[in-house]
């Protein structure tokens, strides 16, 4: 669903959201994430002109959120690199359909559609990375969200 560049933004966002440090630069970033160096620094870049991240110069300079993570909305750190989906034309491509006169694919496609947008709409960076605190048979899990991340890039998560 997410593009590359939006892949590695959501991911860059989560991990330097939990940096006790408070900032990170690219290449301590691009090791952790295993993504290349000039395109996450391409993306962190970007991410500071959106006012997500700022730029932090000197020695121990970096990217910071520009924001506290509870203000930051996942759809906030993709949209510089992509808009979430909103059908506007018929799926089957062949008329405009809407929820007033729905072609046959109309109501699945919003079934799925919906709550994937309003997932990224209303979900911050901090409400993504507060601990899970069980699994379906209560067990504690015990990966972290960059974890998860790394091996689950989002990109591929989401159908």
């Amino acid at each position: 669903m997410l593009n590359q560049s939006a892949d590695y933004a959501l991911r860059a966002v989560l991990f330097i959201a939990r940096q006790k440090e408070g900032s990170t630069n690219a290449d301590a970033a691009a090791r952790a994430l295993g993504v290349p160096r000039n395109y996450l620094g391409k993306v962190l870049n970007t991410l500071a002109h959106a006012g997500v991240l700022e730029s932090v110069r000197g020695p121990r300079g970096g990217f910071r959120l520009a924001r506290s993570a509870s203000a930051i909305t996942l759809d906030s750190v993709i949209e510089p690199f992509q808009r979430l989906p909103e059908r506007r034309v018929c799926l089957l491509g062949d008329r405009p359909c809407d929820s007033a006169d729905p072609c046959d694919v109309h109501l699945r496609w919003r079934q799925i559609a919906d709550p994937v947008n309003n997932f990224f709409r209303t979900t911050t960076v901090a409400a993504l990375l507060a601990p899970l605190t069980a699994s379906r048979n209560g067990a504690a899990r015990d990966r972290s969200a960059v974890e998860r991340l790394r091996t689950h890039p989002v990109r591929e998560a989401i159908p």
